[in-house]
């Protein structure tokens, strides 16, 4: 599938926009961007949670925004329609945003957030 650079990015804050207030306004110091491509080596490495997850911190912590990088290519290219990007891109952002929260892979794959 294709979708330009700037429509891709409308998918994803309307992805952020979806995630429930309760939850969102739990979320401190994270940044949310888009890349085209994942590190080299992971192909179909659809999003990334790079930080301190909350339940890591310490209640001093003081670090750099934690990182949410959603990768354009792999979600298009993984992708029939818009229909099922904008399924597999909130798919990906609560994947990662969860990550933030110290939920691991095991836990999200048995959710459906895999």
């Amino acid at each position: 599938m294709e979708l330009d650079r700037a429509s891709f990015e409308a998918v994803v804050a309307d992805a952020l926009d979806e995630i429930p207030d309760e939850i969102a306004r739990l979320v401190h110091n994270v940044v949310v961007l888009v890349e085209d491509d994942p590190p080299a080596g992971e192909p179909d490495l659809l999003g990334v949670y790079d930080g301190v997850s909350l339940t890591e911190r310490s209640c001093d912590h003081t670090g750099l925004p934690d990182r949410i990088t959603i990768f354009r290519r792999p979600l298009l290219a993984m992708c029939r329609d818009e229909a099922d990007l904008v399924r597999e891109v909130r798919i990906t952002v609560v994947h990662e945003i969860a990550h933030h929260f110290g939920i691991d892979d095991d836990r999200l794959h048995s959710l459906g957030y895999g």
